[in-house]
């Protein structure tokens, strides 16, 4: 039996009003995917009755509707099921309010890390260090990631977590999952040092290792076979970045003199948040970002005016920071409040990770040494500058072949 196009129109937009009022009674929500799922049926059904177009517009419509009452937020952070691109908020600042109620959110989880002073002696800046390495999981990522998972909701957390990192943000969002009893699963880069991999594993999250152009591109789609939950972006997340900032009230607390504040680059998630505080604070202070000159695509952007993809990209030991490109996104975030981005060298990072070592027994890795590289050049003032270092997760072995050398 065949029916009319305009029938099936019609007995498809009131079954669909009928799903649409069920789930915006909170007792019977419906998610995306049972959405999703209804849609589905439907357009099936259609085809198989030779109403290809008619499957086509339904769907779209049914879509469009989903997305006004309130589906979209279920798609930004689980995505829908047709592989279409998630719904993403747009572009906000983060208040200064969010920061410091993450503050409040994550104490129990972080520790507020010490600002110690660098002696280097007459004709250098004065340098001050923000020892993000002795965190938890030995990198500032826990602020984040504790923020994100605490703001979960009830129906998330059922769902398990899922990011992608190069271990740390990793570590930090599997350490907060443990800590909430939420599973959790990490598409991490298969380059990353053993230990992160150890570590992430230690704290019970399930690894999917992937090649670094794999990783990236996961970044942009925000979707992964295998990787179910709900995802928790490692550096385009308000919540993520939100916890993130709270470092940035410490440093005015010990260091309320602060002239310029160096953060690594990697996505973009580090200095958003604690130049978002220390600007809202006291706006006459400079904020820069700094990458290693093999993966400078925020210093390629800055001088281009515009989000670039940096083509001569190499990997290095500089696992933590530096990327393939500037994610358009991040860079609506950074502009208004990164005052210049530097691009250092190899070797003035690992100079930068001994002279932590000999001189104030620090353990950095490399993404963490190079806002000391940075502030080393003078092209930051003389100071007082904070340089953050933001992880202490490398290798023994390649560690000391790195400060031996």
């Amino acid at each position: 039996m065949r029916f009319s196009v305009a029938r099936l129109t019609h007995a498809i937009e009131f079954a669909f009003e009928a799903l649409a009022q069920h789930a915006l009674s909170p007792a019977n929500a419906l998610d995306a995917v049972s959405i999703a799922t209804a849609t589905r049926a439907v357009v099936v059904n259609l085809i198989m009755v030779n109403h290809q177009m008619a499957a086509m517009a339904i769907a779209f419509k049914l879509y469009c509707q989903g997305l006004m009452l309130g589906i979209a937020r279920d798609c930004r952070r689980h995505g829908c099921l047709y592989s279409e691109p998630m719904i993403l908020e747009p572009v906000r600042p983060i208040q200064l309010s969010e920061i410091q109620e993450a503050r409040e959110r994550i104490a129990s989880t972080i520790v507020r890390t010490p600002l110690i002073r660098l002696e280097l002696g007459p004709g250098f800046p004065d340098i001050r260090l923000k020892l993000e390495n002795l965190q938890p999981i030995n990198a500032y990522k826990l602020r984040g990631a504790a923020n994100a998972v605490a703001l979960l909701s009830e129906s998330e957390r059922e769902r398990g977590v899922w990011t992608i990192s190069a271990g740390n943000a990793g570590q930090g969002v599997a350490y907060a999952a443990r800590q909430a009893g939420v599973p959790c699963a990490i598409v991490v880069i298969e380059t990353a040092p053993k230990s992160k991999l150890d570590r992430m594993r230690a704290l019970g999250a399930k690894l999917f290792p992937v090649p670094y152009e794999v990783a990236w591109k996961t970044l942009e789609e925000r979707s992964f076979p295998g990787a179910e939950g709900t995802f928790i972006h490692p550096f385009d997340d308000g919540n993520f970045i939100a916890g993130h900032g709270t470092m940035g009230l410490e440093i005015l607390e010990d260091a309320q003199d602060t002239a310029a504040v160096i953060a690594s680059i990697g996505g973009g998630g580090l200095i958003t948040g604690v130049g978002s505080a220390l600007k809202a604070l006291k706006p006459e202070i400079r904020i820069f970002g700094v990458e290693p000159e093999t993966a400078a695509p925020a210093a390629l952007s800055f001088k281009k005016g515009s989000p670039q993809v940096f083509k001569e990209w190499k990997a290095s030991f500089v696992d933590g920071a530096g990327g393939q490109s500037t994610f358009p996104r991040m860079w609506e975030r950074m502009k208004p409040i990164v005052d210049d981005y530097f691009a250092v060298s190899l070797e003035e990072t690992r100079q930068a990770m001994r002279l932590m070592a000999e001189k104030a027994r620090v353990i950095s890795e490399g993404a963490g040494a190079l806002p000391l590289a940075a502030a080393l050049t003078g092209k930051a003032g003389n100071g007082p500058i904070v340089a953050i270092v933001s992880g202490g997760n490398i290798d023994l072995n390649k560690f000391c072949e790195l400060t031996a050398q």
